[in-house]
């Protein structure tokens, strides 16, 4: 998973994360990948995904921001590089490329794309999932109103943007890269502790606090969202919605 900042803990990501690889099985089964690809996971994370496609019989390539999850990819035999996706240095190289739960972390949108699409052989697929119009609605407003009410955090910085169907629709045709299908996905999502997920994803909103300010932060939007995202039964969960696509490169 590529974001701003690289502090990533491959270990403390699959303890309260797995979910984010394991929910994303819909989307390796529409890039429908077949032997002998070479496939660029872009975003790699830990390489659970890259393993899952070269179970299938391609080749993959993965890039991420975070150095340590690179080095957790290579662990897991899996050729691996330190990029961003503004700044792939392929062309014309890949049968398809695939990206999970990253590109929402990616503001310059177009930039990417028209690296996605460079990088592609002509006819060549990209499948991606990423949080979409909606995502996370509840968790967004709840951090921002911690931050309102906390002046001395100082401004609400918004790591993320969650695209519309429409939006990233007109923005891949508008790169070459013809869409065959595009959904939004509501799909909420029981995790160990909302706790863990401030730890391990608001890193970019809270990175200029102190350890002090941040348990305070977490304690406020935790008092905030246990009526909203809390239940004695089930326990916590994220009000994720998916945007899932593919798309080809004319």
């Amino acid at each position: 998973m590529i974001k701003e900042t690289n502090s990533w803990n491959p270990k403390k990501y699959n303890k309260h994360t797995a979910f984010v690889s394991q929910l994303a099985m819909p989307a390796v089964d529409l890039l429908e990948p077949k032997n002998g690809e070479q496939i660029l996971d872009l975003g790699c994370g830990e390489g659970a995904l890259a393993l899952e496609i070269e179970k299938r019989g391609a080749k993959v390539i993965g890039v991420d921001l975070s150095e340590e999850m690179v080095k957790a990819t290579g662990a897991n035999g899996i050729e691996a590089y330190v990029g961003t996706a503004t700044d792939l240095p392929y062309s014309d190289e890949f049968d398809a490329i695939f990206s999970n739960a990253m590109l929402h972390w990616v503001k310059e949108s177009r930039v990417a794309v028209q690296n996605i699409a460079k990088a592609l052989k002509r006819g060549g697929r990209f499948v991606a999932e990423l949080g979409g119009e909606g995502n996370a609605y509840k968790l967004v407003k709840a951090m921002q109103e911690v931050f309102e009410n906390h002046k001395e955090f100082g401004t609400f910085n918004n790591p993320w943007h969650f695209p519309s169907v429409q939006e990233y629709s007109d923005l891949l045709n508008s790169e070459g890269l013809r869409v065959e299908y595009i959904e939004l996905i509501p799909r909420p999502t029981l995790i160990d502790d909302i706790s863990n997920w401030l730890d391990i994803f608001a890193n970019g909103i809270t990175k200029d606090l102190t350890p002090g300010q941040f348990e305070i932060f977490k304690l406020e939007c935790r008092d905030i969202l246990k009526e909203q995202l809390y239940a004695k039964e089930s326990g916590w969960s994220v009000d994720y919605v998916r945007l899932r696509l593919k798309a080809v490169k004319l």
